[in-house]
């Protein structure tokens, strides 16, 4: 090619350059905009409207320069909307599972045609999502679409479902919740952020067009996130799932909180991910792979390199190498750039190293390639990295240091591995506390690859048919959503710390009735506080004395949990069953005591009493059956390799025990934890505590490790306190009032934490059937977390 300068094989391999980029072109994007006079209007009932008298707001492209205006919805076009949306569930949930198939493969035809068009509106945006990706994903969904009554019989959708977006979140982390909904039969009101929102009206427009019903698919644009808890405040709404960063998503949570509505939560975007290099790694490779992904103009994640000492100057050099007449990156703002200096030189100060591109432009939005040399694992450019194309690297010696630098940070998005050693690759995807672990490549994703973020970085799962679930729910009456409500007013930093009356135990004596203890550590004990609380039977007359837990007990039993959860996770599953086997069989021995249990307190009958017991007793022999039934596998993909998709347990959760069925509820709620490799805190019914203390009996002679199942007895919100500001604890099954369910959606956002709430019935209202067989697989899927491993091949 004329004006070319020709490179040798040799000198190529050793600068590793790449070949020049081809010219982009955004003619058809600008066409697209213009035949809009540059003025985005909302979707709604299958065609664009453009209201009179709304605010707008401004998106601009990377080089400042507006783009085009993005209508800001009103309350009006809420209410509109949500009617739109209710009618389209009836009309698109009405069709059968083949002829919804049928629609969206249809989609799939017009996306082909118009895939340029997608493509550059989404570049100019920066909202990345290649028409590839986008085709990939109708596809998938579609065939759910066509198995889901053949191979999800007991489960409905959900109906009109809310997906909310950040600013700064791609069309392709939408789509991936909004396809998925679809394909289930719900309806979707899409909330995008700014960046996103052109490319979303483009794409809601090109799905009517493939046949899409009107109202099965709306998009409303907004100021921010907030607007997406008003639509969330609308009583038409079944199901609120966010996408984006985490600040967006705390306030979503803490905006929708008491609306008794669920809200899933994918805080994707700023997560820091650990980029592993061992010495066995193919170094040219990783490099490659470091450059092509780290020093990119748009970057959702913050990459963290881990290098093993043998090999870091090898490494480091290449990167030189490799760096050496790269220009610097363009950054949103000027204040983006000072937060990168600032970090920059705070590394500095504390003794590291810098590794540039080139030198930094005296002003402007542009920052170098930086790769940062020497920064301790507690430095704030690793534990908080601001925007910029920022590289901390970090050296360790062993496996084992590997996985502690990689799992010390309050993320858990995604990990990239880079080794020769299948054996090492694999035993440090599963040690590292991600959803998501490619081996030898990076940010490699596919639909059929179920993926659970971790700890800060998600509350839900997207992928596989494990994420289409979170669009469902069972079929049976025997799970009753939360009840929509108006949030209360609530002084959250109050609720719970009311002062409790005082119990004074009388002076032993035939007549006293005998004081119980709760159970921390594998030991029965007293509260820290020492306080005791009444027993009553249903009569009123005072049975014993419990103890009165308070935030020093929770904090014991987190202690004792956290020792022994990690053991008990890595047993085999058969092993888990044969401790749950024991249980039952130790319940069925104290089956006399337990019966009577009931009977005092809740005032059944002896025959009802004891028909609860051989419930219980089954349902712990089911839970046994169940441990390895819940299995993970080894996806299909479209491109060279192999995936497997894993469930993990939790960790330690805390479970709040409802009223009714308090026995069988109890062994259902225990099992489900339990049998999957988690720790669980019970905090016993205020009302029936007894049966779960009788229990405790039970507990002593299994052959649980001693801190697995832990006991404590109080006040019901003091101890929902303690668990909901515990950061230790990743997920609260909550039975109780309304208000403590609003304020466990309220302070369970940061830490986030996975959540299980249901309002407690008053006045004889039926709620969830403990005795329905559906509820092993609901209970089973809240009780672990998906991780997807993916080694391509050549």
């Amino acid at each position: 090619m004329a004006g070319s300068t020709k490179n040798s094989v040799h000198e190529i391999f050793h600068s590793m350059e790449s070949g020049p980029e081809g010219a982009s072109s955004t003619n058809t994007a600008q066409a697209w905009l213009d035949h809009r006079s540059r003025s985005l209007g909302l979707f709604i009932d299958g065609k664009l409207v453009v209201p009179a008298d709304r605010p707008s707001r401004s998106l601009t492209d990377c080089e400042g320069a507006q783009l085009c205006s993005v209508m800001v919805a009103g309350d009006e076009d809420v209410s509109v909307c949500s009617s739109s949306s209710v009618i389209g569930f009836k009309s698109w949930s009405e069709l059968s599972c083949s002829q919804r198939a049928k629609v969206m493969l249809r989609m799939v035809g017009v996306l082909g045609q118009h895939a340029v068009c997608v493509s550059e509106v989404c570049d100019v945006c920066e909202a990345a999502c290649p028409p590839a990706s986008l085709i990939r994903l109708l596809q998938f969904y579609s065939s759910w679409a066509q198995l889901r009554d053949a191979l999800m019989p007991s489960w409905t959708p959900r109906g009109v479902v809310l997906v909310v977006g950040s600013d700064d979140c791609s069309l392709q982390q939408l789509m991936i919740k909004v396809l998925p909904a679809l394909a289930m039969g719900n309806s979707v009101i899409v909330v995008p952020g700014l960046s996103s929102a052109p490319p979303a009206l483009l794409l809601a427009e090109l799905f009517s067009a493939a046949g899409l019903p009107a109202g099965a698919l709306n998009v409303l644009t907004g100021s921010d996130t907030l607007f997406g808890a008003k639509v969330a405040a609308n009583q038409n709404i079944s199901y609120v799932t966010f996408s984006g960063n985490k600040q967006e998503g705390v306030l979503l949570c803490e905006a929708t909180a008491g609306l008794g509505v669920s809200v899933s939560v994918s805080s994707i975007l700023g997560a820091r991910c650990p980029f592993i290099v061992f010495e066995s790694a193919d170094i040219d490779s990783a490099v490659d792979a470091i450059v092509q992904n780290v020093f990119t103009k748009r970057r959702e994640v913050h990459w963290v390199l881990c290098v093993q000492e043998s090999v870091q100057e090898r490494l480091v050099s290449r990167l030189r190498l490799r760096m050496s007449g790269m220009k610097s990156l363009s950054l949103r703002s000027e204040e983006e750039r000072r937060l990168v200096e600032a970090a920059v030189q705070e590394a500095e100060q504390q003794g590291a190293t810098l590794v540039q591109s080139c030198s930094p432009p005296s002003s402007g939005a542009q920052y170098p390639p930086t790769v940062i040399l020497g920064s301790a694992p507690s430095s704030p450019c690793v534990v908080a990295p601001p925007p910029g194309p920022l590289l901390p690297l970090l050296t360790f010696r062993s496996n084992s240091e590997a996985v502690a630098l990689a799992n010390h940070s309050p993320h858990g998005l995604a990990a990239s591995i880079w080794t020769e050693e299948l054996t090492l690759a694999l035993e440090t995807a599963k040690s590292v506390c991600v959803g998501s672990v490619c081996v030898n490549s990076v940010s490699l994703s596919d639909p059929s690859l179920p993926v659970s973020p971790h700890k800060e970085s998600g509350s839900c799962t997207d992928g596989g048919q494990e994420g289409l679930y979170q669009f469902l729910r069972p079929s049976s009456s025997s799970s009753p959503p939360l009840p929509r409500s108006s949030p209360l007013s609530m002084d959250y930093s109050q609720f719970g710390s009311a002062a409790p009356p005082t119990t004074i135990i009388p002076a032993d004596s035939a007549s006293t009735p005998k004081s119980l203890p709760q159970f921390v550590g594998g030991k029965s004990c007293k509260s820290v506080s020492g306080c005791s609380l009444k027993v009553q039977a249903a009569d009123g007359a005072v049975l014993a004395f419990c103890p009165d837990g308070g935030r020093k007990d929770v904090r014991n039993a987190v202690e004792a949990a956290v020792k022994v959860q990690p053991g008990w996770m890595k047993k085999s599953a058969s092993a888990r069953a044969q401790s749950l086997f024991s249980l039952a069989k130790g319940l069925e021995a104290k089956r006399r005591d337990l019966s009577a249990s009931i009977n005092t307190q809740t005032g059944l009958s002896l025959d009802k009493a004891d028909e609860e017991v051989e419930l219980s007793i089954a349902r712990l022999n089911d839970w046994a059956a169940y441990c390895d039934k819940l299995q993970g596998g080894t996806p299909s993909l479209p491109l060279s390799g192999s995936a497997l998709s894993l469930p993990e347990a939790l960790g330690v959760v805390g479970v709040v025990l409802p009223d009714e069925n308090p026995l069988l509820s109890m062994v259902t709620l225990l099992g489900a934890a339990i049998s999957f490799g988690n720790a669980v805190i019970l905090i016993p019914s205020e009302k029936n505590p007894l049966p779960a203390l009788t229990f405790i009996q039970v507990l002593q002679a299994s052959d649980l490790p001693a801190g697995l199942v832990n006991i404590i007895t109080g006040y019901k919100d003091q101890l929902t306190v303690s668990l909901a500001n515990h950061s230790v604890i990743k997920a609260i099954w909550y039975w109780g009032s309304a208000e403590g369910c609003q304020f466990v959606q309220h302070s369970c956002s940061a830490p986030l934490k996975t959540l299980l709430l249901s309002i407690q019935q008053k006045g004889g209202e039926r709620g969830r059937d403990w005795t329905h067989p559906s509820i092993l697989e609901e209970m089973g899927r809240n009780a672990v977390q998906w991780k997807s491993i993916w080694i391509p091949t050549a």
